[in-house]
This record gives C-alpha cells, sequence and structure tokens, in this order.
C-alpha cells in the first residue's frame, strides 16, 4: 500500500470514529398517550420533550403520538414490548398488565376524601414506582385524573337502584369491571370515544367519571344528577421500557428522568385544581349533586369493603401491599379524628 492509500484509510477510520461516537447515545424516543392535544398531558410533554432535546443536546428526542392514534393501552403495551414503542402515558387499568399492583388506589371506595388519598400517595407512590421498575418500566411518578363520582340520567342514590341501570365501563379496564361488579352491577363496556354517543342515543344511562374528564368530553350534557361518592380513584402514569432506559448514557438519563418526573408532577397538580373548578362549574350548569342518606352509605361502603377483602383473596393485588396501603390509612384517620 502506498502513503497516499494509507493517508485515505486513515482518514476513512477517523471519519468512522467521529461518526459511531456521535450516534452512540442518540436516540428517539416514541411516545404513546390517549391525550389529546391541548390538555395538560401534551403540554407538559412538548415541554418536557423540548428541554431533553435542549439539555442532551439533540441527542435524545421524543416522538409523540398523541390523541389514541396507536390504539388503547393494551395496544400501545404490545408496541412497546416490540420495541415499535418507548414510551407512553398510560391509565392505571393500562398498567396493570405487567404489574398488577398499580392498580392498589383504583379499588372502589377505599378513599373518602382528599386528604386521604393524598396522604397514602406520599408514603407509597415511590414503592409503586419501584415495583414497575422490577417488571422492566421505568416509571415517572402517578399523576391523577381525579375521583370518580357516578353520574346518572334519573336521581338514584342506593346500590339497589343502580342495579336498574345501564352503567358505562372503559373498555379493556379489567379494574373498572372489577370495581362494578363490586355491587352486582353489570356495566356495558365501551371506548371513551363511544360514550357520549352512548348516554345520547340510550345505549348507557350511567357513567363514573372525575368531573374534569365529564366537562371535557361534553358528557355533563347528556347526565343530569352526581352522587357525592368517590366511587374511584382514577390516575395514570407515565412509562418508558427499561430496554430503551438503558441504552441512554447516564447522564442522558438523568436528563430524562428529571423532565419527565417534573411534567407528571405538573399534571397531577393540574388534576387536583382542574377537578375543583370543574365540580363547581358542574353545579353552577345545573347538574343536581345528591348525597346517600346513613343507610344507603353504609350499605355502599360494606359492599365495598367485602369485595375488596375477596379481590386480596384473589391476588388481584398483593396482600403485604395492600395492608401497608389500609395502615396508612388507619394512621391518618386516627390523625385526622383527634384534630
Amino acid at each position: 500500500m502506498n502513503i497516499s492509500s494509507q493517508k485515505q484509510s486513515v482518514f476513512i477510520c477517523l471519519v468512522c470514529v467521529v461518526f459511531l461516537s456521535f450516534g452512540a447515545n442518540s436516540a428517539t424516543l416514541k411516545i404513546a398517550t390517549l391525550s389529546p392535544e391541548g390538555t395538560a398531558w401534551m403540554k407538559m410533554l412538548r415541554q418536557a420533550a423540548a428541554n431533553i432535546e435542549a439539555d442532551t443536546g439533540g441527542e435524545v428526542k421524543l416522538k409523540i403520538y398523541p390523541g389514541g392514534v396507536m390504539g388503547d393501552d393494551k395496544a400501545v403495551l404490545r408496541k412497546m414490548r416490540i420495541g415499535q414503542l418507548q414510551g407512553a402515558a398510560l391509565t392505571s387499568g393500562g398498567v396493570m398488565q405487567p404489574y398488577p399492583d398499580i392498580v392498589l388506589y383504583n379499588l372502589p371506595l377505599t378513599f373518602r376524601n382528599r386528604g386521604e388519598i393524598e396522604y397514602v400517595r406520599q408514603k407509597m407512590d415511590a414503592k409503586l414506582m419501584q415495583g414497575l421498575r422490577e417488571k422492566k418500566f421505568v416509571g415517572f411518578g402517578i399523576a391523577e385524573v381525579g375521583f370518580a363520582y357516578p353520574m346518572t340520567q334519573e336521581a338514584v342514590s342506593s346500590v339497589s337502584d343502580f342495579k336498574n341501570l345501564k352503567v358505562w365501563a372503559p373498555d379493556n379496564d379489567p379494574g373498572a369491571m372489577r370495581a362494578y361488579s363490586t355491587f352486582d352491577l353489570t356495566p356495558i363496556p365501551l371506548p371513551i370515544s363511544d360514550v357520549l354517543t352512548g348516554l345520547q342515543t340510550g345505549l348507557i344511562n350511567a357513567i363514573g367519571s372525575p368531573p374534569v374528564a365529564t366537562i371535557a368530553l361534553q358528557w355533563h350534557t347528556q347526565v343530569t344528577h352526581l352522587l357525592d361518592l368517590p366511587l374511584l380513584y382514577v390516575y395514570g402514569s407515565f412509562v418508558l421500557s427499561e430496554k430503551a432506559f438503558g441504552k441512554l448514557s447516564p447522564d442522558q438519563q438523568k436528563v430524562v428522568s428529571k423532565e419527565l418526573s417534573v411534567a407528571v408532577q405538573a399534571v397531577d397538580l393540574a388534576a387536583k385544581k382542574d377537578n375543583e373548578s370543574a365540580g363547581q362549574a358542574l353545579k353552577s350548569q345545573g347538574l343536581v349533586w345528591l348525597k346517600p342518606n346513613e343507610s344507603e352509605e353504609a350499605e355502599w361502603y360494606r359492599l365495598a369493603e367485602a369485595a375488596n377483602a375477596k379481590l386480596i383473596d384473589q391476588g388481584y393485588v398483593s396482600r403485604g401491599i395492600f395492608n401497608e396501603m389500609m395502615s396508612h390509612l388507619a394512621d391518618y384517620r386516627v390523625g385526622t379524628s383527634a384534630d
């Protein structure tokens, strides 16, 4: 080989080294969410994506697919497993597939007010994220949607009255189906996109939903009464596959973790504020708030407690983590009653 050929070979090798070193830790993380543009989730994810790209010098980018274009939670998880997607904002019911204990807070009528859930979450959110990591998913916190209240097209307040209604449950949400079976109800599963039409046509005449979602999706135009009973605590989380996260450099992981955690916290805080104002808006627009009488309320909670005990026996969530949650809840109730 002559000198000219040697120089050419060295130059080519140097170009290869530079190219490989530049691209070694670059990544585009494809993210799916059911949330449409304009929602708190999308606003915070867009901001996180911009910050991540800036703080990693353009090496890590987020490509976001909003509005359910990648399918429901089940479809999204399948795409994450095969590497078509690297992350998603999922409901607790969706995350339940790889990690059943994530629905711990979703057990029916476990919490009676906001103070209880906030106290328990301070104690246990981190443990749930650790459990998720053990199932090969990296979680960045929990973001609430809010307490789901029963909303109907007629005035009903007892369990027996609800048995005569056509109650909606989210399609592909085993948690909601189990929750309604708690009260011997057989719900009608529909995707969220079909709920408004279902209410308009009479296919369903009762829903369980947080106030903010009811207004955002225009369901409040088709219901007349709300039962003041926090039936379910609805929430979600943002997750990346451990495989995709592990391909990032340690510095990139720090940036991604920081920005996505901040985004989830912001969504969580926004939901709390939005639900408070949404509840007031429902009242001002004429929705009648009902309160079950003492015996009716006792019946709701008695059935929920018995059903939750049965679910734990069946392994719906781990007994140990359930007992820990109930211990924290008991501590909170003792403390507030003493005050």
